[in-house]
């Protein structure tokens, strides 16, 4: 009988065991999934950073060429003005030329008309005539004086007409080279204008366009964030399932040889190996009765361990190995000790994948590498990163925390600065902000 209870027992503990079995083959599969879709987070969340650097270059770049836009078309308005300018200079040159020639022509009129009335009163003579009809010596002299005057500020009078229109004219022809020098710069400030207008359009489409990449990249990150908590979740619901299975199939196998003992002990006194085959009386503990355990399994009654010693044992074990994890710990190294450490790798290349502080490491590789210097062993992972130590807030932060975001890890240095593998462009570096992401968590290690 008691046969029929071991194999009762191992059929229900091995129809646990399949579940089980199924159970943790999922997780595996899921945590492999859990691991490639981390992976991915990181890889989109470096591309997002790289985009947002690209982004900042191209709106400073913008910048730029907006205010030498604003400086050309500064220019622009200024030459027109000095144009204009030039122009009423040119209106009031002309109009200044036409009055120098009538007064020009004015006195010259005045001049042939007072040599015609001397020529009609004594013809060809008249100078002469003018002359000897003079009174006496003194009339005769201040004929002569007027005459001369006469001459004098004529010709004097044309000289100065003569030199003002020159003068008009010079300026008139200095004004209008002006203009054209003037008109021409407004042309090159135009085409420079034209030429800086394209630029920024490029630019800014530039600009849009990455705004819609990282755009793109943020909905993409999302999602793997989503599918990374729904993986966690389904992982830890397998988790329990299991334990559960275990448990079950334990507490069956329990009640089910208890049940069949209680109900068959009276009638059958064959006692039977772990292999459930009958032996003899002889062959039995000095007790006279073969003992077994839930599982089946015979129990050498001279090697039988009292329940409370094993519990003191085990105790005392887990005390022991407690106190060397404990010490294995604090003698890792300080969270200073691992900042001057990790800060040795700084300008060394980002890698996606990699692990070498020296040849390259992505951000979860180059904590994980970092961190096993001081005998710390993380997982592979940002994301399961972000489950190792213990939970602290970021205003409590110490040097050595790991400082964690959405499919990102960093090693937080003190006075809000981290030092990470950050991207492909930067590599590994320093960060003088730490809450530049938002931050899921921040873990004690050390």
């Amino acid at each position: 009988m008691k046969k029929r209870i071991v194999c009762l027992t191992l059929a229900l503990m091995m129809c646990g065991t399949q579940v089980v079995s199924v159970s943790a083959s999922r997780e595996d599969d899921l945590r492999e999934e859990q691991a490639w879709t981390s992976q991915q987070l990181d890889a989109t969340y470096a591309r997002m950073s790289a985009l947002w650097d690209q982004k900042q270059q191209l709106e400073g770049e913008i910048a730029t060429l907006d205010a030498n836009l604003v400086d050309v078309m500064v220019n622009i308005q200024t030459l027109e003005t000095d144009i204009s300018n030039k122009e009423t200079e040119i209106v009031k040159t002309k109009q200044d030329l036409g009055k120098a020639q009538k007064a020009k022509e004015k006195q010259y009129d005045a001049m042939k008309k007072r040599i015609q009335y001397l020529y009609e009163k004594g013809g060809s003579d008249a100078w002469f005539q003018m002359m000897m009809n003079a009174d006496n010596l003194a009339d005769l002299l201040t004929r002569a004086e007027y005459t001369q005057k006469m001459y004098e500020q004529d010709r004097k009078s044309l000289e100065v007409y003569s030199n003002t229109i020159e003068q008009v004219k010079q300026l008139e022809e200095k004004y209008t080279g002006e203009k054209a020098e003037l008109e021409g710069m407004k042309q090159e400030y135009e085409a420079e204008s034209q030429n800086l207008q394209a630029q920024l359009d490029e630019k800014r489409a530039t600009s849009a366009d990455c705004e819609n990449e990282i755009a793109y990249a943020q909905q993409q990150a999302t999602e793997y964030a989503n599918l990374l908590a729904a993986q966690q979740a389904e992982i830890e619901q397998l988790e329990a399932e299991r334990i559960a299975a275990e448990e079950e199939a334990r507490r069956q196998a329990e009640a089910a040889a208890a049940a069949q003992a209680s109900n068959d002990g009276d009638y059958d006194s064959t006692q039977y190996d772990e292999e459930g085959n009958a032996v003899s009386s002889s062959e039995s503990s000095g007790s006279g009765e073969t003992q077994y355990d839930e599982y089946g399994n015979v129990i050498d009654s001279e090697n039988t361990v009292d329940p409370s010693e094993y519990q003191s044992s085990s105790e005392s074990s887990s005390s022991d190995s407690s106190s060397s994890s404990s010490s294995s710990s604090s003698g890792s190294g300080s969270g200073s000790s691992v900042v001057n450490y990790a800060t040795q790798f700084v300008g060394n290349p980002y890698v996606w994948g990699g692990t070498s502080l020296t040849g390259g490491a992505d951000c979860s590789g180059f904590v994980q590498s970092v961190y096993a210097n001081f005998g710390v062993s993380l997982p592979r992972t940002s994301y399961e990163q972000q489950n190792a130590g213990t939970e602290v807030s970021y205003a409590d932060a110490q040097p050595g925390d790991l400082i964690c975001y959405g499919g990102h890890v960093a090693i937080y240095m003190g006075n809000g600065q981290i030092v990470h593998a950050s991207n492909a462009k930067d590599g590994i570096k320093i960060s003088n902000n730490a809450a530049y992401r938002t931050i899921t968590s921040v873990r004690r290690l050390v």
